[in-house]
């Protein structure tokens, strides 16, 4: 990521106006929420899914 991620920031009054049209606009996979028709969409559901089963049959810690 080092190499390759890049972030920025523009503050805007309305966010969730133009988050829902970069979201229709670019592709963005890890985004399932509002990105359902990506192709990745279902992978990331099922991988995600079975990251959840395996945090909950960890032990529980306790300091």
């Amino acid at each position: 990521m080092w190499e390759n991620a890049f972030v920025a920031w523009h503050a805007i009054e309305d966010p969730w106006i133009l988050e829902r049209k970069l979201i229709g606009d670019v592709a963005l996979p890890l985004n399932l929420e509002m990105n359902k028709t990506h192709a990745f969409h279902v992978v990331l559901s099922e991988l995600r899914r079975i990251a959840r089963e395996n945090a909950r049959s960890l032990p529980v810690w306790t300091a």
